[in-house]
């Protein structure tokens, strides 16, 4: 191991980089060291590269768990600015590590950065070797709450990992640190201690008292004008903090304290850092970054139509902005070309993740020229009696260059005005196509964007080269410091990783041909279909409908897919298969091979990038897995060691939210909402519901889902019926998590789905009391999430017809108000679960007005959809249509604040009379609000209602009986207003 590293010191100081030492107190990466810290701040360049003991608490495990250390060891590289080629340069230095990065498959993983104790974040990658992730790169976006300009790109390489996969080792102990010694033997005594001194007998009191300690001296540092030793004791603080947390000493009201506290301190530090750099007039000199390229002063001229071939060559986007950016970018260039008078075939687009391919075919060699009007004034107000012109319109002539003799009279919208017809001379494609298409690089955006070494340029990641092809014509297109040329990037292990693009003719062949596969589909179908094959040679298949995400996801990690079947030991199927899965899916992205009747096979479908040696890589991303495995084994066996009301007390410790408290806090507040929805269960329901309300999230404080939390409900589940609980609790636990997607399946049992309720009621009406609501694209808390999960919820359970949006959310506020927390009008947060219900049922392709007719009726779900099958059965119905209108008339006629009462000895035309009387009728077979009901006794209602308006003068000059006509028919529409929003429904539903 001491090889390596020295190796990767000799590697980057090659490179101009200075080498410093670890920082002199305990910090949890690399990062924390002022060595990055702090130089990513200001102006000044900074290459630099260091090891660091990194120390971590919680990771502390004894020395027993092969892949977890309380102290590991990382290298970390800080380039600033960005050198414009930072993938390679790492890249080669893997390969001075000796790993021959042709036969193993390396690929850049999207994996973004946050720090918010310092107010820090970055977007990049984790960088796997084999499916081993083995380093973090970032570009640096922000540190200390502070834009950074430049960028710097973080390199931090896990050693240890490394060093595992390259020795081949599955314990970190059995490293060969130095020529006879290994890791174990060097460190395995201080791994054992300070995990015994982190876990259990670091003394909390002193800890506490060493926190203030530190947090006071940071405090006078700054007021000192220090920033390096105020650092120095926030570094001390957050190492503090972190004992007392891996101690389990820390409250949720002490933890937000906490972090505000370190949080305020490190941003004062960073503030104060960039001044004093300054006022030293920044002695390391100012950084440089690339000059904007040249615009074209000329265009050549072209005379046949040609095909264009466009492509933004980018390092490794995430995964779903792949297909987007491809839909982006195709519709912004042909929108774009629309706007030209540019004659042009098909607009298509392709993506990979390194590039966005857009191909049109026939595009014209020029604009045709074009003839506009250019309105002056009036006829009258240009010429004067005698028929000279005005001086208005000599200056509208003369603004036009031309003589007053030569205006043109036109008529527009019955005025006579004079004006001028002008020719617009039509541009050359390649002066069309460059300022276009530079247009559209410029105007790049995603849903999270970046910066990199190009001030003015921003997206998802950095945008390195573009190729602009008209024919076999370079279009010269630039965009801030790119300039377009014909060269493309291949695969970055290519013999030539840089080659000559010809022609825009045929370039997916010419891709190909350079092992891309520039179609999502195609690459998806070849997926697919090798995993369908390999799987089939274990007697095995690919739930390809269910892991249909998981395929996608897999199609934009790569370039060209190369399947590989791995496997793995059948011990670990004692394990419940959701822990396999979950690992296969979340951490590695394989596909896990089932037999038939779905249950899971010790195998897997690896998907590699390009070509590589197979044995290799699967023996690779076998030993990962295995270690993943061990993980959820030891985490396993561990929690087995918990009654689930001991792992409970845990949820103090969890933070939820700093004004709503802890987990325990909430599930507390679960427990009490659910007993409230739960009063009418049945006996069975009920005893069940009480238990499993007991233990609501217990399962959030086990380390299986601390580590895998996508593992919440399932975990539950397995550890109540191990330790002995009734399989209905059990599953009700299960149940409480669900529907934990639009695609997942609502909860099964009754108990489970009350639960469910008052867990998402809770959730949303305590948010939003806190003023957390979702807000644009931003909802961290996955308010929309639990909102449609509610709708879902009630959709699927109609026996709970009692629980309606109204009482839970009011049940939830009884118990969020008791906490002191102040809740106010639950309308919007009514309308917000509406609103979720509102788009379900739109999504669904349902007429946008049956579903407005039927939104009054969401507070109940299922009585909404009921009336919403009944009204598309009824579509082309006549009787219905007619009644559908006639109430529309009666609420067209009434005002809204007219009371449904009145007297009917006032009412005397026969046809009131009638009405009246059939109204009476109707009334009295009334037996519920259902659509159904209301049709059978309302319909006879239709007749007199017409012959009424046909009849009677609604507004009488006699008030006692214009009010009498008022409030029978304000009767008639009050009786329907329960059913639905009759109005909604539109004049036209009986042409339907």
């Amino acid at each position: 191991m001491q090889d390596a590293l020295l190796a990767l010191t000799k590697y980057w100081t090659d490179r101009g980089c200075m080498i410093v030492q670890p920082f002199n107190t305990e910090v949890g990466a690399g990062t924390l060291n002022p060595a990055t810290i702090l130089r990513v701040l200001g102006p000044e360049p900074w290459r630099v590269a260091y090891v660091e003991p990194s120390v971590r608490p919680d990771d502390a495990r004894y020395g027993e768990n092969p892949n977890r250390l309380q102290t590991h060891t990382q290298f970390q590289v800080i380039l600033k600015p960005d050198p414009g080629d930072p993938q390679e340069q790492y890249l080669a230095s893997l390969e001075a590590l000796g790993i021959d990065i042709h036969a193993h498959d390396i690929r850049f993983v999207e994996d973004n950065w946050a720090n918010p104790a310092t107010g820090s974040w970055g977007l990049g990658w984790e960088v796997w070797l084999d499916g081993l992730e083995i380093t973090q790169f970032t570009y640096f976006q922000q540190a200390g709450g502070m834009s950074l300009d430049p960028v710097s790109v973080e390199i931090t390489y896990g050693v240890e990992r490394i060093i595992m996969a390259l020795q081949g080792v599955s314990h970190f102990k059995d490293i060969q640190y130095a020529p006879g010694i290994t890791y174990g033997e060097a460190f395995g005594q201080a791994e054992y201690e300070m995990s015994r001194f982190y876990l259990d007998d670091a003394d909390v009191e002193t800890q506490k008292r060493l926190f203030e300690d530190y947090a006071n001296e940071a405090r006078r540092m700054l007021d000192a004008r220090l920033p390096v030793p105020a650092h120095l004791h926030v570094l001390k603080c957050s190492h503090t903090f972190n004992v007392l947390d891996s101690r389990g000493a820390v409250s949720t009201t002490e933890r937000a304290k906490a972090f505000a506290r370190m949080r305020g301190l490190a941003r004062e530090v960073s503030t104060l850092w960039a001044e004093r750099r300054e006022e030293l007039g920044h002695p390391l000199g100012l950084s440089s970054l690339p000059a904007a390229a040249t615009a074209p002063a000329s265009f050549a001229e072209v005379t046949e139509p040609a095909p264009l071939l466009f492509e933004i060559g980018t390092e490794e986007l995430p995964p779903h902005e792949v297909t987007r950016s491809a839909a982006a970018v195709r519709e912004a260039v042909a929108s774009k070309l629309a706007a030209t008078r540019l004659d042009h075939g098909d607009v298509v687009a392709h993506a990979t993740p390194r590039r966005i391919v857009v191909l049109v075919e026939n595009v014209a060699p020029r604009e045709p020229d074009a003839e506009r009007f250019v309105r002056g004034p009036r006829a009258s107000a240009a010429f004067d009696a005698s028929g000279e012109p005005t001086k208005a319109a000599q200056g509208f002539a003369r603004g036009q260059k031309i003589d007053p003799s030569a205006l043109e009279r036109v008529e527009q919208d019955g005025v006579e005005y004079v004006g001028v017809t002008k020719t617009d001379h039509g541009r050359g494609v390649l002066e069309v196509l460059s300022g276009l298409l530079g247009e559209v690089v410029g105007e790049l955006r995603a849903d999270k964007n970046m910066r990199w070494n190009d001030r003015k340029l921003s997206f998802t990641r950095p945008v390195r080269w573009l190729v602009a092809l008209l024919g076999d014509q370079v279009v010269p297109v630039t965009a801030s410091s790119l300039t377009a040329g014909r060269e493309t990037r291949v695969h970055r292990t290519a013999a030539e990783p840089v080659v000559p693009v010809a022609t825009a003719s045929g370039y997916l062949d010419f891709l190909a041909d350079h092992g891309i596969v520039a179609s999502v589909t195609v690459r998806r179908d070849r997926i697919v279909l090798a995993a369908r094959d390999l799987a089939a040679t274990v007697d095995g298949t690919i739930d390809e409908q269910g892991e249909s995400g998981l395929i996608d996801e897999i199609t934009n990690l790569v370039e060209d897919p190369n399947a590989i079947l791995g496997g793995f030991s059948e011990t670990y199927l004692e394990l419940p298969q959701e822990i396999l899965t979950t690992v296969m899916r979340k951490h590695q992205r394989y596909l896990p091979v089932r037999t038939t009747s779905g249950d899971l096979l010790p195998h897997f479908v690896a998907v590699a990038n390009g070509s590589c040696d197979q044995d290799a890589v699967r023996a690779g991303n076998e030993a990962v897995l295995r270690a993943r495995y061990e993980d959820a084994s030891f985490f396993w066996r561990a929690d087995l060691k918990v009654a689930p009301e001991t792992m409970k007390a845990g949820l103090a410790r969890l933070a939820f939210e700093e004004k709503l408290g802890s987990m325990a806090d909430r599930a507390a507040r679960i427990a009490a909402v659910a007993g409230d929805l739960g009063a009418a269960l049945s006996t069975a329901d009920r005893s069940t519901l009480d238990r499993a309300a007991a233990l609501a999230k217990f399962d959030l404080a086990s380390q299986m889902v601390i580590e895998l939390t996508s593992l919440a409900g399932v975990m539950a589940r397995e550890y109540a019926a191990r330790s002995g609980e009734p399989r209905a609790v059990a599953e009700a636990l299960f149940d409480m998590e669900r529907p934990r997607s639009s695609s997942d399946r609502p909860p099964a049992t009754v108990p489970g789905a009350v639960l469910a309720l008052a867990d998402r009621f809770d959730m949303l009406v305590g948010l939003f009391a806190v003023g957390a609501a979702p807000t644009g694209s931003s909802d961290p808390f996955g308010l929309r999430r639990a909102a449609a999960g509610v709708i879902a919820i009630l959709r699927a359970h109609p026996a709970l017809s009692d629980i309606t949006l109204e009482r839970g959310l009011a049940a939830a506020a009884v118990h969020v108000r008791a906490q002191g927390i102040e809740v106010r009008d639950l309308g919007d947060v009514e309308e917000f679960v509406v609103r979720r219900y509102e788009q379900q049922l739109l999504d669904a392709g349902h007429d946008h007005r049956h579903v407005a007719a039927v939104l009054p009726l969401a507070g109940a779900p299922a009585s909404a959809e009921s009336t919403l099958r009944e009204i598309e059965q009824r579509v082309g119905d006549a009787e219905f249509a007619a009644l559908v209108a006639a109430l529309q008339r009666v609420r067209r006629i009434v005002p809204a604040d007219t009371t449904a009462s009145y007297d009917p000895a006032k009412l005397t035309e026969p046809a009131e009379v009638a009405l009246h009387q059939e109204l009476v009728t109707a009334s009295d077979a009334m037996a519920a609000p259902a659509l159904a009901d209301f049709v059978l006794a309302a319909t006879p209602l239709t007749g007199p209602i017409n012959t009424f308006f046909d009849d009677i003068l609604v507004m009488a000059e006699d008030s006692d009986v214009r009010a009498a006509r008022l409030g029978l028919l304000a009767t008639i529409r009050d009786l329907a207003a329960p059913v639905l929003d009759w109005q909604a429904l539109g004049t036209s539903f009986a042409a339907e």
